[in-house]
């Protein structure tokens, strides 16, 4: 069952990236819409593992 969420995951990531990309190309208005909630996820993902990273080490500048 894990496998089937995983491989639907993976799924997801990669057309995201394709519509990111296509989008960049000038695609139509839905692949430009799914392109930014793309890299919308991806910026949520990328701050909370700074987030994450900043906790484990007990740090607290935020110059990362």
């Amino acid at each position: 069952m894990i496998g089937l969420v995983l491989c639907g995951v993976l799924a997801l990531t990669v057309a995201g990236c394709a519509c990111v990309v296509w989008a960049e190309r000038g695609g139509p208005r839905w692949v430009r819409a799914v392109a930014t909630l793309t890299l919308a996820a991806s910026e949520l993902v990328r701050r909370s593992g700074k987030n994450r990273r900043r906790s484990i080490n007990g740090t607290s500048s935020g110059d990362d």
